[in-house]
């Protein structure tokens, strides 16, 4: 570990997860914090999901979305992949000095849109002013409350060789929105951020599957980080077909560019399903009758191998392996 805090640290890659292991993990140890889910799974009335995430991208408005509706949709989309109806967030900002309060009323506006479309409730929240120059205009920070329904047991160390993995959309939109507006990128076409809530289109697989293995949104690290956590944590390998992957031609070309593998590119309106193979046309016709899940197709499949692994079937007939970056390509993407 180096010895001070890194940029990486904070991206999703390798750092993020020594990091969370070495500091927090071995301080705070106990058995509910150890899964290392996107949401904490506790007995209350029932079993209850518990998250919380914290918001600083750069710009804080991007095209198809801004900080506001990003805050709302990661909190939901972490207590919707695992496996719960998201019911109660909290909204805490920290905000610089001089921000215009045009820009603070027009993100508070976008909470709401995002809240009501998602049907959940702000019903707690606390704000604080930092000295000009101490921040970047505006952090946020939700956490987020949902019930889990009898019968589902969705976790990142569930996945079963046999089962096979959905997708369900194309890859990379949110990062290279977000980078285009940063870097004054232009497109022949208007490429936004994929940022959505997608706890509506969970209960219609639900729905159809109450057996789903394992659910998680691919944010910070995109895909390929994605995956190995889940086949690190069921100790399993997992083999992915390249040419089964949809990735935008606008994404495509913009990775190209800048030698970015849309593989790494965060995503905020995308999740990635394990299912087992038996329920897998009901659950991706579940996916694809919801607007965000038009796309949904398989993109691969749980094997026998090297337990931990991810590895692709490239466009050649080659096989390569999937790896985890020591941090994601972009910073300050979420």
């Amino acid at each position: 570990m180096p010895e001070e805090i890194l940029m990486a640290h904070g991206d999703g890659g390798k750092l993020a997860r020594d990091l969370v292991a070495k500091a927090f993990v071995e301080v705070l140890a106990n058995p509910i914090l150890e899964r290392l889910d996107d949401s904490a799974v506790v007995e209350l009335n029932g079993r209850t999901a518990f998250t919380t995430d914290s918001y600083v991208v750069t710009p804080i408005f991007f095209p198809g979305g801004d900080i506001g509706k990003l805050a709302v949709c990661g909190t939901v989309n972490d207590l919707a992949t695992s496996g719960a109806r998201p019911l109660y967030l909290s909204l805490s900002l920290i905000i610089e000095e001089g921000l215009p309060r045009e820009d603070l009323d027009r993100v508070i506006a976008s909470v709401r849109e995002a809240a009501d479309e998602a049907g959940v409730v702000v019903v707690t929240g606390d704000t604080k002013v930092v000295d000009r120059g101490s921040a970047d205009k505006l952090y946020i920070n939700t956490a987020g409350i949902g019930e889990i329904p009898e019968g589902v047991n969705i976790a990142g160390d569930a996945a079963r060789p046999g089962d096979l993995v959905l997708l369900s959309g194309s890859l990379g939109d949110h990062g290279i929105a977000v980078m285009s507006q940063r870097e004054g990128i232009a497109f022949s076409t208007r490429l936004t951020s994929d940022c959505a809530p997608l706890n509506r289109m969970v209960s219609k697989m639900l729905e159809a599957s109450p057996r789903i293995h394992c659910l998680r949104d691919p944010t910070r690290g995109g895909l390929a980080t994605t995956l190995n956590e889940i086949a690190h944590q069921s100790r399993v390998r997992i083999l992915i077909e390249e040419m089964s992957i949809p990735v935008k031609e606008e994404v495509a070309s913009a990775c190209e560019m800048l030698g970015l593998d849309p593989l790494y590119m965060a995503n905020e309106g995308k999740l990635v399903a394990v299912v087992p193979a038996s329920d897998v046309e009901d659950v991706l016709q579940a996916m694809r009758r919801s607007r965000y899940g038009e796309e949904a197709v398989i993109v691969g499949e749980v094997v026998l191998g090297e337990p931990g692994r991810v590895a692709m079937r490239t466009r050649l007939g080659t096989t390569r392996i999937v790896d985890m970056l020591s941090g994601a390509a972009l910073p300050r993407i979420c």
